[in-house]
């Protein structure tokens, strides 16, 4: 008679299951996947530092470098004249640009000579940096894009500037997400419902940094940058469009932009390896400029 406890089976090796494979049948899955455990491990430590790094001092930093650089960049604005008499007329203004120049820009509408301005910028951990910023340089920043919360962003906007007439606006054409050079219908929405005065701009410089793993191959102005500015024709948008009107205000405020920044860049010298537009940009559907104009009810 045996007065000890039975001994347990061994289901692994019962089962002729080496003892590391049967660990990772119980869900060890770096095991399981053939990644060692102190590779997966560290993969999921990094996590809550990275998050460290974006959310306390990727801000500050950014915001720092920004100040140096746009402190040391010389604007040369064309036909600047225009800029000025809107501002001071008694119409906001809803300034229209690319994406891929937004460092260029917005040092230089941050200045108090130039008015207040409100901008959207996305939710991404990207955006919070951005908005950081920009924010920092007297922006009122909206949240929101294409991709998530774009509609209500834009309904923020379109009450501001309803409710201050002296606060202007800015929306990048094709962001956020693109494709690069195309433009979108948000812009024509926002004119339209405050009653704002549409000014397609243009920025570039060749003393300057391309991102070209960036989508819109964003172009960052280095120290001591000459950048030029050009003003375009205003643009204004009638409070009511069909589907086909839109359609082809979009289409000419996207061929103004092109054309500027061709022009532009031919002065300043700036070049690139890929063009303005995409190449596989296409425009928007009469479909989806119906479901874009009627997204926003302000």
């Amino acid at each position: 008679m045996s007065t000890g406890t039975a001994p347990k089976r061994n289901r692994s090796a019962a089962e002729g299951i080496p003892r590391s494979a049967s660990g990772a049948r119980r869900g060890d899955r770096s095991a399981a996947e053939g990644i060692p455990r102190s590779a997966s491990g560290a993969t999921r430590g990094n996590r809550p530092i990275r998050k460290f790094l974006v959310r306390w001092l990727a801000p500050p930093l950014a915001r720092c470098v920004y100040r140096s650089l746009g402190r040391s960049w010389n604007y040369v604005t064309e036909n600047e004249q225009q800029l000025t008499d809107l501002l001071k007329g008694d119409r906001p203004v809803v300034g229209a640009f690319l994406h891929a120049r937004t460092f260029q820009l917005l040092y230089y509408f941050s200045r108090p000579a130039r008015g207040r301005w409100m901008l959207m910028c996305s939710r991404s951990s990207d955006g919070d940096v951005m908005t950081s910023l920009e924010e920092s340089l007297g922006y009122r920043v909206a949240r929101g894009s294409s991709g998530s919360g774009g509609a209500r962003a834009l309904a923020e906007m379109i009450r501001a500037q309803r409710e201050d007439r002296q606060l202007h606006s800015c929306l990048a054409v094709d962001g956020s997400r693109g494709p690069r050079g195309i433009a979108q219908l948000g812009i024509l929405t926002l004119a339209r419902k405050t009653n704002g005065i549409l000014l397609p701009v243009a920025a570039s410089t060749a003393s300057c940094w391309v991102n070209q793993r960036s989508w819109d191959r964003t172009v960052i102005p280095k120290l001591g940058a000459e950048i030029r500015i050009l003003i375009g024709e205003p643009m204004n948008i009638p409070a009511q469009l069909s589907e086909s009107q839109a359609e082809e205000l979009r289409l000419e405020l996207q061929q103004r932009l092109l054309a500027m920044h061709a022009e532009l860049d031919a002065r300043s010298g700036f070049a690139d390896t890929q063009p303005l537009q995409a190449p596989q940009g296409v425009g928007a559907t009469p479909s989806q400029t119906a479901t874009l104009i009627a997204s926003v009810s302000a």
